[in-house]
């Protein structure tokens, strides 16, 4: 049970329990101090970073080290966001002990939330003029680009019927046709086996490799060879592209999660920092009476 303050004045119960001002105070103070400590960070990241390769810090070492400077700004800045609030606070009198640190508590925690509202608001503030910039933008060129839109909708529509129109001309063996057009039909033969499973239908890989042996001067078992290491080639960059988007959801959930739990951290260390100070606050002793009288004279 926390004790009761004895206080000269006595509160009335009409009397607000919120100090706006302190909240706002501290709210500032954590603003402040968050946007020096982010932009240390980001100066001491550029300096441990590299654009060679294998020179700097690793890409592991930097994504750990952002999330501790992201815990340790957030625990800095609201810590001394919520003991300024708490400072700073108007005194309650004839308060029970457990109220006063209800409110203390309190004042902490709305000096965090201010704080972090304002920062939100400034970073969308920012997107939204980004994002502005860049609907005008496009609303300008979309006059530009309607005709070709049409056009490139045919386009894309004939390219995914090419494959089965190779299909309809295509015999025994290979069609006497250029280097281009050969080029262009084992490109949609590659295509169609990608975007499956990732292997060559039977009849594609044969009519492939009838196509390579043509123009290489290669023997039928060595072209299928050729067919299957390209092949497999492709397979290994899609499977290379699979690998990198799943290890960027992978980091923005990380990312997401690390992120609430800073600024849970940074809740928690305001109002406790807030209560540290309310308690401050209210161990401050008055000058009063005989004792101010006597420094006056003494002056």
């Amino acid at each position: 049970m926390i004790s009761s303050a004895d206080y000269p004045v006595v509160d009335t119960q009409s009397r607000s329990g919120v100090s706006w001002a302190a909240i706002f105070a501290g709210a500032a103070g954590a603003a402040a101090i968050s946007l020096l400590l982010v932009v240390l960070g980001a100066g001491l990241g550029f300096a441990a970073t590299s654009p060679w390769a294998d020179e700097g810090a690793s890409a592991k070492a930097l994504g750990i080290s952002t999330i501790v400077w992201l815990l340790l700004t957030q625990i800095i800045a609201s810590g001394m966001g919520g003991y300024i609030a708490g400072r700073l606070r108007v005194k309650w009198a004839n308060l029970h002990g457990d109220e006063v640190y209800f409110r203390d508590t309190a004042h902490g925690f709305l000096s965090w939330a201010v704080a972090t509202l304002v920062t939100a608001m400034l970073v969308l503030g920012t997107a939204g003029n980004i994002v502005g910039a860049g609907a005008s933008a496009a609303t300008q060129a979309a006059g530009m680009t309607a005709a070709a839109g049409g056009a490139a909708a045919s386009n894309a529509s004939d390219e995914s019927l090419d494959y089965f129109v190779d299909g309809l001309f295509r015999g025994e063996g290979p069609a006497p046709v250029s280097d281009d057009a050969a080029n262009g039909v084992a490109a949609r033969i590659l295509a169609k086996g990608l975007a499956g499973d990732g292997a060559l239908a039977p009849e594609d890989r044969a009519y492939l490799a009838q196509l390579v042996a043509q123009r290489t001067r290669l023997s039928q078992p060595e072209a299928e060879a050729r067919v299957d290491q390209v092949m497999a080639q492709v397979q290994q960059l899609k499977t290379d592209a699979k690998q990198a988007a799943d290890t960027a959801a992978k980091v923005a959930a990380w990312t997401a999660l690390w992120t609430f739990v800073a600024l849970l951290c940074g809740a928690f260390f305001a109002s406790l920092a807030a209560l540290y100070g309310g308690r401050r606050r209210d161990q401050v002793q008055w000058l009063e009476g005989d004792y101010v009288a006597h420094r006056t004279i003494q002056r």
